[in-house]
């Protein structure tokens, strides 16, 4: 929504009183704002000391959800939820690198368990590994956006993430058939265009 003129110049003219009314009355109703302001302005964690604190929540919350890896459906509402806080830690504190590292850590922490997974049939996992293989897609695009000295910390990452997809016999069918080429693992092999590869893919009914 755009604001005119004149509605910014009757917003100025609040008092300081009012104007103070009209932020608590919002944060109120939009905690995420809140949360970002907090941060912002009074918060002594940094951005580090976040990303750190979610990469151990990461951890902690995906070894509790294993022993669901039976329960596909609700192991992967668990995932989901998990995808989310690191999307409202991105938010909040504009965590570029952490987009990116955390999202791979996820895959990588959900594949810990490829024993259990591997065990599972295929039409059990599928809507698991679907829903994975979009965020690899996804963070490869993004990887493209973060300068290059981030590199090579998240070339660790996808090299984790390239063994442990070689050794789950489904997931790895399934990167095959969603044309998600595993050389791409690797910073300097991301195609420039992926985007526009990831969108065609799509157009032709696939990572679905």
């Amino acid at each position: 929504m755009e604001y005119s003129k004149e509605f910014k110049a009757a917003l100025s003219n609040f008092s300081s009183i009012e104007k103070d009314r009209l932020i608590f009355r919002l944060l109120k109703k939009d905690k995420l704002l809140s949360k970002k302001l907090y941060f912002e302005l009074i918060d002594k964690e940094t951005t580090d000391d976040k990303r750190d604190a979610m990469e151990e929540n990461i951890r902690e919350k995906t070894l509790l959800a294993s022993k669901y890896t039976g329960n596909s459906k609700y192991f992967l509402s668990i995932i989901r939820k998990i995808s989310a806080e690191i999307t409202e830690h991105v938010k909040i504190t504009t965590d570029k690198f952490g987009e990116v590292s955390l999202n791979i850590l996820l895959i990588n922490s959900v594949l810990e368990n490829n024993g259990d997974l591997n065990r599972q049939r295929f039409d059990n996992v599928y809507k698991l590994y679907i829903y994975l293989i979009n965020k690899v897609f996804k963070a490869l695009v993004l990887i493209k956006k973060l300068d290059e000295d981030y590199w090579l910390e998240i070339d660790d990452l996808l090299s984790e993430l390239h063994q442990k997809i070689n050794h789950n016999h489904y997931l790895l069918k399934l990167c095959t058939n969603n044309s998600l080429d595993l050389n791409w693992l690797k910073c300097e092999n991301i195609p420039d265009n992926l985007d526009l590869i990831m969108k065609e893919i799509k157009n032709q009914g696939y990572l679905r």
